[in-house]
């Protein structure tokens, strides 16, 4: 993770205080968020929150089509399991987080390390809940990772995504990642999800459609005001901005 020392700017705006550091991801983000700030406040969107006034402005300026049936129909076909009802899983992780100055590249590898250790230890040895009380990040650790049978609403969606959906038992083959950091995760057991008609989500499936439309669009109108604006010490590409991460 590479710190910054020097002051970086969007058109002249400091994005930070003279000898603050920030990670490449933090810095990134405020860059974005002071891009559209700056944008709102050029066409006379203004509100006492700045927040408010990128809301305000997006609303305004991005048209998300609506989906057709068609596309729905597609979407679910290919993503039935996502709209299961009542899968459940049993499982124990290891959390090796990410904190503020951490390098996160050593922090990668070690996870790496410790996911090929415990792919390859004998399961009668509970190698997985030794590790797990030695480092896991998670006051699971102190269990030995156990979680218990989850479903996917006790879990962050980017968790979820990683471990529902699939019929894989044991150590899962990558490492799982989510906003808190790293996870080397062991599935214990599953329930099947009940698989539901196309009828009974289309509005769940047309909702996550248009999310994926309005995530493009902002990606792309980033990328056009990040063209357009004087960027020093930070660098915007589409594929990389924080906010629709």
């Amino acid at each position: 993770m590479q710190a910054h020392t020097l002051i970086a700017r969007v058109n002249g705006v400091p994005l930070h205080e003279a000898g603050e550091t920030l990670d490449e991801d933090t810095l990134r983000q405020r860059a974005c968020t002071e891009l559209l700030k700056q944008a709102a406040g050029a066409v006379g969107v203004t509100t006492a929150s700045a927040a408010d006034a990128i809301e305000q402005f997006l609303d305004r300026e991005l048209h998300v089509p609506e989906p057709s049936d068609e596309a729905c129909r597609r979407h679910f076909q290919a993503h039935a399991a996502h709209y299961g009802r009542g899968e459940r899983v049993r499982l124990r992780h290891i959390l090796l987080a990410v904190t503020p100055g951490l390098d996160v590249a050593a922090l990668r590898h070690r996870a790496e390390a410790l996911l090929l250790e415990l792919r390859c230890a004998e399961p009668e040895s509970d190698a997985f809940g030794t590790a797990a009380r030695r480092w896991s990040n998670c006051p699971s650790g102190a269990d030995g990772g156990e979680l218990g049978w989850v479903s996917r609403d006790d879990c962050a969606p980017e968790f979820a995504q990683g471990v529902f959906g699939q019929d894989t038992i044991g150590v899962l083959p990558m490492l799982v990642h989510s906003r808190h950091g790293f996870h080397v995760v062991e599935i214990l057991g599953r329930e099947a999800p009940i698989a539901p008609d196309f009828e009974d989500v289309r509005e769940a499936v047309a909702a996550r459609l248009r999310q994926q439309s309005w995530v493009q669009a902002l990606r792309q109108y980033l990328q056009l005001l990040a063209a357009q604006a004087t960027l020093e010490g930070v660098t915007l590409a589409a594929a990389e901005t924080p906010l629709v991460q």
